[in-house]
């Protein structure tokens, strides 16, 4: 499998301008798919939040795995990170309100005691590209104010919009990284839809969420494309073949993987989480479980 590399102008340039308002803002939003909550962490974004407050939001929840995202909060509550899993078209802006005003209390009750008043919040709202940060915010102001669409990219300037009484949230284009050092990394954030399907060869992915969905769901595969059991002892590629007849797309197995792509994309093969917590946090958490 080819490894998926790239780094647009634009989003060297982003970061960029991130590093400049960092200063301007309060707390950082920062939007992890729920679906791959590790991921979908740019970690040089990571490093320019190392003493900024933060709170992590878990975004597209209605499309991971119910139990992983709980595993997940855990994980991130454990090392003491704050952290909200969230359904980006029907979020309610009080319940990321109430998140961001108690990760901001001691900051706030510091400036009460000196006597100043409490103004509008500054937020910086920060994410990969396709995490659904525009359509959040759009959820949150009540109105189109951020352009969404279920590609990378759509968010090509910084720009601040007014939530509520509270909050000024400034938002910023999805960044990625220049290389990703695990091309197991790659396939994910292709397969959820943060990179342009330019970039990558459709029967590679397909090829992926077919293995991924064999192993861990495929009782999904089962009902999804109308396949017996013995179908699913089929090496990948020929149950790639037997999929591809299975839809009425006869020979092209190109189409039938973008439609593969697209279902997973779009939860059609049920709801699934990539990352798995980590084995020493899973084990940490037994062990207080007992």
């Amino acid at each position: 499998m080819n490894k998926i590399q790239w780094y647009p102008g634009h989003m060297a340039k982003a970061i960029r301008q991130i590093k400049e308002n960092l200063k301007m803002v309060d707390l950082v939003l920062e939007l992890a798919d729920a679906r791959l909550p590790e991921s979908s962490r740019n970690p040089l974004v990571q490093e320019l939040l190392v003493n900024k407050p933060k709170l992590l939001l878990l975004t597209k929840k209605d499309l991971a795995d119910t139990s992983e995202t709980q595993k997940w909060v855990n994980h991130f509550q454990a090392q003491q990170q704050a952290v909200l899993a969230v359904n980006s078209l029907h979020e309610r802006t009080s319940v990321i309100e109430k998140k961001i005003q108690q990760v901001l209390a001691d900051k706030t009750a510091r400036q009460k005691q000196r006597g100043i008043k409490q103004q509008r919040l500054r937020v910086m709202c920060l994410g990969i590209p396709n995490v659904g940060k525009s359509t959040l915010l759009n959820q949150l102001v009540g109105k189109k104010a951020a352009q969404t669409g279920n590609r990378p990219g759509v968010t090509k300037a910084q720009q601040w919009l007014k939530v509520g009484k509270t909050l000024d949230l400034l938002d910023t284009p999805g960044i990625l990284w220049p290389k990703f050092e695990d091309p197991l990394v790659g396939q994910k954030l292709a397969l959820t839809g943060a990179i342009k399907d330019t970039l990558f060869a459709a029967d590679d992915i397909a090829l992926f969420a077919l293995e991924f969905f064999k192993n861990k769901h495929p009782q999904q595969l089962l009902e999804r494309y109308h396949l017996t059991a013995a179908d699913l002892q089929l090496e990948l590629p020929d149950l790639l073949l037997l999929i591809t007849k299975k839809i009425g797309m006869r020979d092209d197995y190109e189409r039938a993987s973008q439609r593969i792509i697209f279902d997973c994309r779009q939860g059609k093969l049920g709801r699934y989480t990539l990352d798995q917590v980590p084995i020493s946090a899973k084990k940490s958490a037994e062990k207080n479980e007992k």
